[in-house]
Protein backbone atom coordinates (compact mmCIF):
# COMPACT_ATOMS: atom_id res chain seq x y z
CA UNK A 1 0.00 0.00 0.00
CA UNK A 2 1.42 3.37 -1.03
CA UNK A 3 1.36 6.42 1.17
CA UNK A 4 -1.38 8.08 -0.88
CA UNK A 5 -3.53 4.95 -0.71
CA UNK A 6 -3.11 4.75 3.06
CA UNK A 7 -4.01 8.41 3.49
CA UNK A 8 -7.01 8.07 1.18
CA UNK A 9 -8.22 5.02 3.09
CA UNK A 10 -7.80 6.70 6.47
CA UNK A 11 -9.47 9.87 5.21
CA UNK A 12 -12.46 7.91 3.89
CA UNK A 13 -12.88 5.94 7.11
CA UNK A 14 -12.54 9.16 9.13
CA UNK A 15 -15.28 10.80 7.05
CA UNK A 16 -17.62 7.82 7.53
CA UNK A 17 -16.88 7.66 11.26
CA UNK A 18 -17.53 11.39 11.58
CA UNK A 19 -20.90 11.09 9.85
CA UNK A 20 -21.79 8.18 12.13
CA UNK A 21 -20.78 10.21 15.19
CA UNK A 22 -22.89 13.20 14.11
CA UNK A 23 -26.04 11.24 13.32
CA UNK A 24 -25.84 8.35 15.83
CA UNK A 25 -28.85 8.28 18.17
CA UNK A 26 -30.22 11.43 16.54
CA UNK A 27 -33.83 10.29 16.54
CA UNK A 28 -33.92 9.63 12.80
CA UNK A 29 -32.68 13.09 11.79
CA UNK A 30 -30.77 12.98 8.51
CA UNK A 31 -28.19 15.23 6.83
CA UNK A 32 -30.94 17.64 5.78
CA UNK A 33 -31.33 18.61 9.45
CA UNK A 34 -27.94 20.34 9.32
CA UNK A 35 -29.43 22.88 6.89
CA UNK A 36 -32.82 23.18 8.63
CA UNK A 37 -33.43 26.83 9.55
CA UNK A 38 -36.82 26.26 11.19
CA UNK A 39 -35.27 26.06 14.65
CA UNK A 40 -36.25 22.44 15.28
CA UNK A 41 -34.64 20.68 18.23
CA UNK A 42 -33.01 17.98 16.05
CA UNK A 43 -31.37 20.58 13.83
CA UNK A 44 -30.07 22.55 16.81
CA UNK A 45 -28.65 19.43 18.46
CA UNK A 46 -26.85 18.38 15.29
CA UNK A 47 -25.51 21.83 14.40
CA UNK A 48 -24.68 23.24 17.83
CA UNK A 49 -23.70 20.11 19.77
CA UNK A 50 -22.82 17.14 17.57
CA UNK A 51 -21.00 18.86 14.68
CA UNK A 52 -18.62 21.03 16.75
CA UNK A 53 -17.93 18.04 19.01
CA UNK A 54 -16.89 15.87 16.08
CA UNK A 55 -14.82 18.63 14.44
CA UNK A 56 -13.05 19.35 17.72
CA UNK A 57 -12.37 15.64 18.18
CA UNK A 58 -10.81 15.42 14.71
CA UNK A 59 -8.59 18.44 15.40
CA UNK A 60 -7.44 17.17 18.81
CA UNK A 61 -6.81 13.66 17.51
CA UNK A 62 -4.87 14.98 14.51
CA UNK A 63 -2.68 17.10 16.77
CA UNK A 64 -1.98 14.24 19.15
CA UNK A 65 -1.34 11.70 16.37
CA UNK A 66 0.98 13.92 14.33
CA UNK A 67 2.89 15.08 17.41
CA UNK A 68 3.35 11.48 18.53
CA UNK A 69 4.71 10.44 15.13
CA UNK A 70 7.14 13.37 15.02
CA UNK A 71 8.37 12.82 18.57
CA UNK A 72 8.91 9.11 18.00
CA UNK A 73 10.91 9.92 14.88
CA UNK A 74 12.89 12.69 16.54
CA UNK A 75 13.77 10.68 19.65
CA UNK A 76 14.09 7.48 17.59
CA UNK A 77 12.01 5.72 20.23
CA UNK A 78 8.61 4.09 19.56
CA UNK A 79 7.65 4.62 23.22
CA UNK A 80 7.77 8.42 22.97
CA UNK A 81 4.51 10.37 23.03
CA UNK A 82 3.45 14.04 23.46
CA UNK A 83 3.64 13.72 27.23
CA UNK A 84 7.38 13.09 27.06
CA UNK A 85 8.23 16.80 26.72
CA UNK A 86 5.85 17.93 29.45
CA UNK A 87 3.53 19.93 27.18
CA UNK A 88 0.34 18.07 28.15
CA UNK A 89 1.02 18.35 31.88
CA UNK A 90 1.95 22.04 31.59
CA UNK A 91 -1.21 22.86 29.64
CA UNK A 92 -3.21 20.95 32.25
CA UNK A 93 -1.56 22.95 35.04
CA UNK A 94 -2.45 26.23 33.35
CA UNK A 95 -6.09 25.19 33.13
CA UNK A 96 -6.12 23.93 36.74
CA UNK A 97 -4.76 27.29 37.95
CA UNK A 98 -7.59 28.98 36.06
CA UNK A 99 -10.17 26.68 37.66
CA UNK A 100 -8.64 26.97 41.14
CA UNK A 101 -8.78 30.77 41.24
CA UNK A 102 -12.21 30.92 39.60
CA UNK A 103 -10.92 32.71 36.51
CA UNK A 104 -12.76 30.30 34.21
CA UNK A 105 -16.02 32.12 34.99
CA UNK A 106 -14.65 35.52 33.93
CA UNK A 107 -15.15 34.97 30.19
CA UNK A 108 -15.78 32.08 27.80
CA UNK A 109 -12.21 31.51 26.61
CA UNK A 110 -10.45 31.99 29.95
CA UNK A 111 -9.91 28.25 30.49
CA UNK A 112 -8.47 27.38 27.05
CA UNK A 113 -6.30 30.51 27.06
CA UNK A 114 -4.88 29.48 30.43
CA UNK A 115 -4.18 26.01 29.02
CA UNK A 116 -2.25 27.42 26.07
CA UNK A 117 -0.37 29.76 28.40
CA UNK A 118 0.57 26.75 30.53
CA UNK A 119 1.81 24.88 27.47
CA UNK A 120 3.92 27.88 26.42
CA UNK A 121 5.39 28.12 29.91
CA UNK A 122 6.22 24.42 29.78
CA UNK A 123 8.07 24.86 26.47
CA UNK A 124 10.06 27.81 27.84
CA UNK A 125 10.94 25.76 30.92
CA UNK A 126 12.01 22.86 28.73
CA UNK A 127 14.46 24.98 26.77
CA UNK A 128 15.78 26.68 29.91
CA UNK A 129 16.45 23.33 31.59
CA UNK A 130 17.86 21.61 28.50
CA UNK A 131 19.99 24.55 27.38
CA UNK A 132 21.25 25.34 23.90
CA UNK A 133 22.38 22.50 21.69
CA UNK A 134 20.60 19.90 23.82
CA UNK A 135 20.67 16.34 22.58
CA UNK A 136 17.56 14.16 22.30
CA UNK A 137 18.45 12.45 25.57
CA UNK A 138 18.81 15.79 27.36
CA UNK A 139 15.43 16.91 26.03
CA UNK A 140 13.81 13.72 27.31
CA UNK A 141 15.30 14.26 30.78
CA UNK A 142 14.26 17.92 30.76
CA UNK A 143 10.76 16.88 29.64
CA UNK A 144 10.54 14.40 32.52
CA UNK A 145 11.49 17.22 34.92
CA UNK A 146 8.88 19.61 33.47
CA UNK A 147 6.26 16.86 33.49
CA UNK A 148 6.98 15.99 37.12
CA UNK A 149 6.94 19.62 38.24
CA UNK A 150 3.64 20.35 36.45
CA UNK A 151 2.12 17.19 37.91
CA UNK A 152 3.29 18.11 41.41
CA UNK A 153 1.83 21.63 41.24
CA UNK A 154 -1.43 20.25 39.83
CA UNK A 155 -1.67 17.78 42.73
CA UNK A 156 -0.88 20.60 45.19
CA UNK A 157 -3.72 22.76 43.86
CA UNK A 158 -6.09 19.80 44.07
CA UNK A 159 -4.94 19.18 47.64
CA UNK A 160 -5.60 22.85 48.53
CA UNK A 161 -8.96 23.02 46.75
CA UNK A 162 -11.25 25.17 48.95
CA UNK A 163 -14.27 22.85 48.70
CA UNK A 164 -15.32 19.46 47.24
CA UNK A 165 -17.04 21.13 44.28
CA UNK A 166 -13.85 22.90 43.18
CA UNK A 167 -11.92 19.65 43.56
CA UNK A 168 -14.52 17.75 41.54
CA UNK A 169 -14.44 20.38 38.76
CA UNK A 170 -10.65 20.09 38.49
CA UNK A 171 -10.71 16.28 38.61
CA UNK A 172 -13.42 15.97 35.97
CA UNK A 173 -11.62 18.40 33.66
CA UNK A 174 -8.37 16.46 33.98
CA UNK A 175 -10.16 13.27 32.85
CA UNK A 176 -10.58 14.76 29.37
CA UNK A 177 -13.90 15.14 27.60
CA UNK A 178 -15.63 16.67 24.59
CA UNK A 179 -18.96 16.99 26.41
CA UNK A 180 -18.88 20.80 26.46
CA UNK A 181 -17.58 21.25 22.92
CA UNK A 182 -19.05 24.21 21.08
CA UNK A 183 -18.20 26.42 18.13
CA UNK A 184 -16.44 28.76 20.58
CA UNK A 185 -13.95 26.04 21.53
CA UNK A 186 -13.55 25.04 17.87
CA UNK A 187 -12.84 28.66 16.91
CA UNK A 188 -10.18 28.93 19.61
CA UNK A 189 -8.50 25.53 19.21
CA UNK A 190 -8.52 25.25 15.41
CA UNK A 191 -5.97 28.03 14.67
CA UNK A 192 -3.66 26.82 17.46
CA UNK A 193 -3.73 23.14 16.49
CA UNK A 194 -3.57 23.81 12.75
CA UNK A 195 -0.56 26.10 13.23
CA UNK A 196 1.15 23.29 15.10
CA UNK A 197 0.30 20.81 12.35
CA UNK A 198 1.65 23.20 9.71
CA UNK A 199 4.93 23.36 11.62
CA UNK A 200 5.13 19.56 11.97
CA UNK A 201 4.08 18.61 8.43
CA UNK A 202 7.31 19.57 6.57
CA UNK A 203 9.65 17.83 9.03
CA UNK A 204 9.52 14.48 7.25
CA UNK A 205 12.84 14.83 5.41
CA UNK A 206 14.65 15.82 8.59
CA UNK A 207 13.15 12.92 10.55
CA UNK A 208 14.12 10.42 7.84
CA UNK A 209 17.67 11.74 7.84
CA UNK A 210 17.83 11.74 11.64
CA UNK A 211 16.86 8.07 11.61
CA UNK A 212 20.29 7.41 10.06
CA UNK A 213 22.05 9.16 12.93
CA UNK A 214 22.81 12.75 13.88
CA UNK A 215 26.12 12.90 12.02
CA UNK A 216 24.51 11.58 8.84
CA UNK A 217 21.68 14.09 9.20
CA UNK A 218 24.17 16.95 9.50
CA UNK A 219 26.04 15.73 6.43
CA UNK A 220 22.75 15.81 4.49
CA UNK A 221 22.27 19.47 5.37
CA UNK A 222 19.73 19.05 8.19
CA UNK A 223 20.00 21.78 10.82
CA UNK A 224 19.39 19.85 14.02
CA UNK A 225 18.85 23.02 16.06
CA UNK A 226 16.09 24.25 13.75
CA UNK A 227 14.60 20.76 13.60
CA UNK A 228 14.57 20.52 17.39
CA UNK A 229 12.90 23.94 17.73
CA UNK A 230 10.24 23.08 15.12
CA UNK A 231 9.51 19.73 16.80
CA UNK A 232 9.04 21.24 20.26
CA UNK A 233 7.10 24.33 19.17
CA UNK A 234 4.90 22.39 16.76
CA UNK A 235 4.17 19.79 19.43
CA UNK A 236 3.37 22.50 21.97
CA UNK A 237 0.79 24.09 19.67
CA UNK A 238 -0.70 20.86 18.27
CA UNK A 239 -1.05 19.24 21.69
CA UNK A 240 -1.48 22.27 23.93
CA UNK A 241 -4.39 23.61 21.89
CA UNK A 242 -6.25 20.33 22.37
CA UNK A 243 -5.50 19.97 26.07
CA UNK A 244 -6.61 23.56 26.60
CA UNK A 245 -10.18 22.90 25.42
CA UNK A 246 -10.73 19.21 26.26
CA UNK A 247 -8.44 18.28 29.12
CA UNK A 248 -5.88 15.49 29.22
CA UNK A 249 -6.42 12.77 26.59
CA UNK A 250 -3.52 10.36 26.70
CA UNK A 251 -1.99 7.54 24.67
CA UNK A 252 -3.33 8.65 21.26
CA UNK A 253 0.12 9.87 20.25
CA UNK A 254 1.62 6.57 21.35
CA UNK A 255 -0.85 4.07 19.91
CA UNK A 256 -1.67 5.54 16.50
CA UNK A 257 1.87 5.99 15.09
CA UNK A 258 2.88 2.52 16.25
CA UNK A 259 -0.14 0.86 14.61
CA UNK A 260 0.43 2.68 11.30
CA UNK A 261 4.24 2.44 11.16
CA UNK A 262 4.37 -0.92 9.29
CA UNK A 263 2.17 0.55 6.51
CA UNK A 264 4.79 3.22 5.70
CA UNK A 265 7.80 0.87 5.79
CA UNK A 266 8.81 2.31 9.19
CA UNK A 267 9.77 5.67 7.64
CA UNK A 268 9.36 8.42 10.28
CA UNK A 269 8.75 11.15 7.73
CA UNK A 270 5.97 9.27 5.94
CA UNK A 271 4.17 8.60 9.22
CA UNK A 272 3.14 12.16 10.12
CA UNK A 273 0.07 12.62 7.88
CA UNK A 274 -1.33 9.08 8.39
CA UNK A 275 -0.92 9.53 12.15
CA UNK A 276 -2.85 12.81 12.03
CA UNK A 277 -5.71 11.11 10.18
CA UNK A 278 -5.52 8.04 12.42
CA UNK A 279 -5.51 10.19 15.57
CA UNK A 280 -8.62 12.01 14.43
CA UNK A 281 -10.28 8.66 13.67
CA UNK A 282 -9.41 7.22 17.08
CA UNK A 283 -10.76 10.25 18.97
CA UNK A 284 -13.99 10.32 16.95
CA UNK A 285 -14.62 6.61 17.55
CA UNK A 286 -13.64 6.79 21.23
CA UNK A 287 -15.88 9.81 21.81
CA UNK A 288 -18.75 8.04 20.06
CA UNK A 289 -18.20 5.09 22.41
CA UNK A 290 -18.33 7.37 25.47
CA UNK A 291 -21.67 8.74 24.28
CA UNK A 292 -23.18 5.33 23.59
CA UNK A 293 -21.92 3.60 26.75
CA UNK A 294 -22.38 6.35 29.33
CA UNK A 295 -25.19 5.63 31.75
CA UNK A 296 -27.72 8.11 33.18
CA UNK A 297 -25.77 10.44 35.46
CA UNK A 298 -22.60 8.32 35.07
CA UNK A 299 -20.61 9.74 32.13
CA UNK A 300 -17.67 7.84 30.69
CA UNK A 301 -14.88 10.35 30.10
CA UNK A 302 -12.87 10.32 26.90
CA UNK A 303 -9.49 10.47 28.64
CA UNK A 304 -10.44 7.49 30.78
CA UNK A 305 -11.40 5.41 27.74
CA UNK A 306 -8.21 6.24 25.82
CA UNK A 307 -6.17 5.35 28.91
CA UNK A 308 -7.97 2.01 29.16
CA UNK A 309 -7.01 1.38 25.54
CA UNK A 310 -3.51 2.79 25.73
CA UNK A 311 -2.18 1.40 29.01
CA UNK A 312 -2.33 -2.29 27.97
CA UNK A 313 -0.94 -1.32 24.57
CA UNK A 314 1.99 0.46 26.25
CA UNK A 315 2.73 -2.62 28.38
CA UNK A 316 2.66 -4.76 25.23
CA UNK A 317 5.13 -2.38 23.56
CA UNK A 318 7.47 -2.65 26.55
CA UNK A 319 7.36 -6.44 26.43
CA UNK A 320 8.03 -6.40 22.69
CA UNK A 321 11.03 -4.13 23.24
CA UNK A 322 12.37 -6.49 25.88
CA UNK A 323 12.07 -9.46 23.55
CA UNK A 324 13.94 -7.67 20.77
CA UNK A 325 16.72 -6.60 23.12
CA UNK A 326 19.92 -8.72 22.82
Amino acid sequence: MTGWQLNALLGTVLLLASLAAVFAASGGAGPAALFDTSGSLDALVLRELRLPRVILGILIGAGLGAAGAVLQGFFRNPLADPGVVGVSASAGLGAVVCLYFGLSASFALALPMAGVAGAALGVVSLFVIAGQGATATTLILAGVAVNAAAGAFTALLMNLAPNPWALAEIAYWLMGSLNDASWTEVGFAAPVILTGLIMLAPLGRGLDALGLGEETARSLGIGLGRLRLAVIMGTALAVGGGVAVAGAIGFVGLVVPHVLRPFVQHRPGALVLPSALGGGLLIVLADLATRLFSGPGIPLYLGVLTALIGAPFFLWLVRQSQRRAP
